[in-house]
């Protein structure tokens, strides 16, 4: 299930500019990288729902766009880790950039007047997006695209650690928790990086699912899910404060966080 040596498979060879750590088709025959692969319906399924109740509450669009650009990484990215290929690589990369200007629009739009539009911000990141994909598209580093989205995760943060700090300090718990989070997957994904000749050594003496454990691009991806949701519900809980909505972070079973918002109370 997790063997040292990669495999042929369904896709054939890879294309990508780039291969991770998971033994290629060691788990399934039509998936290169399996753990890789499902690790992403946490980016598919939660943010589904979030666009469901956004749409049912009628909060305003940007967040409905926010909560499916996320789902829009997660399937580009199931295609690139399910078939190691060029073309599914950019479906993974390239809305990673669309979604992270989704979020910086949304995030410093948090305390405008509802129905208004930025248009000079809104510019500027439609512009961002465009250069960033016409360089990458034409100079295929990896690199470059790894400093453009993380120069955009950075903003992102900034711009939360101000509104937790002094704006509603009262979202901490939120605002710090998305943080570490993600954090933690990058750290993650630089260890998977760093150390992968020893984890796939260590894998070959582990059982299968103990192995699996270690896929630390999964956890990547689990992790950096996570965040990113808690990061949508932490900019639409400011928004809707803002606008004087009664916004409310219940747990599905429990478990998931979900936003549900209530109107402004009539006077």
């Amino acid at each position: 299930m997790a063997p040292a040596a990669d495999r042929e498979g369904y896709w054939g060879p890879p294309t990508s500019t780039l291969e991770w750590c998971e033994e290629n088709y060691a788990v399934s025959y039509y998936i290169a990288e399996f753990w890789n692969t499902v690790s992403n319906l946490i980016f598919i399924l939660p943010p589904i729902y979030g666009a469901i109740q956004t749409y049912k509450d009628g909060l305003e669009k940007r967040y409905l766009a926010a909560y499916l650009c996320l789902t829009a990484v997660g399937l580009g990215s199931w295609c690139f880790h399910m078939t190691l290929k060029y073309e599914m690589q950019l479906l993974d990369e390239l809305p990673m950039i669309y979604s992270c200007c989704v979020f910086v629009y949304c995030l410093y739009e948090c305390f405008k007047y509802k129905n208004t539009v930025n248009y000079p911000l809104l510019f500027l990141l439609i512009t961002y997006s465009f250069v960033v994909s016409i360089v990458y598209l034409n100079l295929k580093e990896p690199v470059f695209h790894q400093i453009m989205y993380g120069t955009l995760v950075s903003i992102i943060v900034l711009r939360s650690v101000y509104i937790v700090l002094w704006v509603y300090p009262w979202l901490r718990g939120l605002g710090y928790t998305s943080l570490t989070v993600f954090l933690m997957g990058f750290f993650l994904w630089n260890v998977d990086n760093i150390f992968c000749d020893k984890l796939r050594a260590l894998r070959e003496k582990m059982p299968p699912v103990v192995g699996a454990v270690t896929q630390f691009h999964a956890w990547w991806h689990i992790l950096t899910g996570l965040g990113s949701y808690l990061h949508i519900l932490l900019s639409l809980y400011t928004r809707t404060l803002f606008l004087k909505h009664r916004p409310k972070v219940k747990f599905v079973f429990g478990i998931w966080p979900v936003l549900l918002v209530e109107p402004p109370k009539k006077l």
